[in-house]
């Protein structure tokens, strides 16, 4: 059996697994087992696989940024993908999984000079493995380009995409579902952060186009998983 780790950053089990949205079931379309779990807080699984343990691993989304080195949990996630690098284990991130991705690969993240929300059409180096979109994007921090790494798609705004080897990294968010947003909405809920949100946010703007776009989005992420299936060399 393809195992594929699936690793979220939700202090919410439950809403964790819900913002892995189309990617596990693409993923599980295509045989993969998919074993879903966090590093953070009482999401922590004290029995977690190692990285080496599959064949590909998904890292999600965050309210947290990448280079906050407060955070308790990072240092270890981080220990834990430089393993999975130095093993050549197949790593897409997204959004905060991306950032995390260039940082362990030796690019920096900071904090974006324009934060982007909603969909995004982006310029793409590769329309075989990024097809220019609309992307979800809903991010306001930035990562830059690894060493060695190779951009795939940008927008004025951001880096959206590079590939370094076998590993992907994504400032978009492809896994978007009507429920993914829905649990960032309860998550922001949680945190009582919905207001900060929403004072620069078009929420029910994007809750909208997010409902109209819904299954175009999802087959765009199947689409892509099949790609980075693809140059990873992950066999189904």
């Amino acid at each position: 059996m393809t195992r594929a780790a699936l690793v979220f950053h939700e202090r919410d089990h439950a809403l964790g697994v819900r913002n892995v949205g189309s990617i596990g079931p693409a993923l599980r379309d295509r045989g993969f087992e998919t074993t879903t779990f966090s590093f953070e807080g009482d999401c922590r699984d004290a029995d977690r696989p190692t990285a080496s343990s599959f064949d590909l691993i998904v890292l999600m989304g965050s309210p947290d940024a990448a280079y906050d080195d407060a955070l308790p949990w990072l240092a270890e996630e981080i220990t834990w993908l430089g393993d999975a690098v130095a093993q050549r284990v197949p790593v897409l991130g997204v959004c905060f999984g991306g950032q995390l991705l260039a940082r362990v690969l030796g690019g920096t993240v900071t904090r974006a000079a324009e934060s982007e929300h909603g969909f995004v059409t982006v310029r793409t180096e590769s329309d075989e493995l990024i097809p220019q979109g609309p992307w979800m994007q809903f991010h306001d921090d930035t990562f830059t380009l690894p060493p060695g790494a190779e951009p795939l798609a940008t927008t004025a705004a951001a880096l959206q995409a590079f590939v370094s080897g076998p590993h992907i990294g994504l400032q978009f968010h492809p896994e978007i579902t009507v429920d993914v947003f829905e649990s960032w909405i309860e998550g922001w809920d949680a945190r009582g952060v919905r207001a900060e949100v929403e004072a620069s946010v078009d929420v029910p703007a994007i809750r909208a186009e997010v409902a109209r776009r819904e299954q175009a989005s999802i087959e765009a992420c199947s689409r892509l998983i099949d790609a980075v299936l693809a140059r990873a060399g992950v066999s189904r």
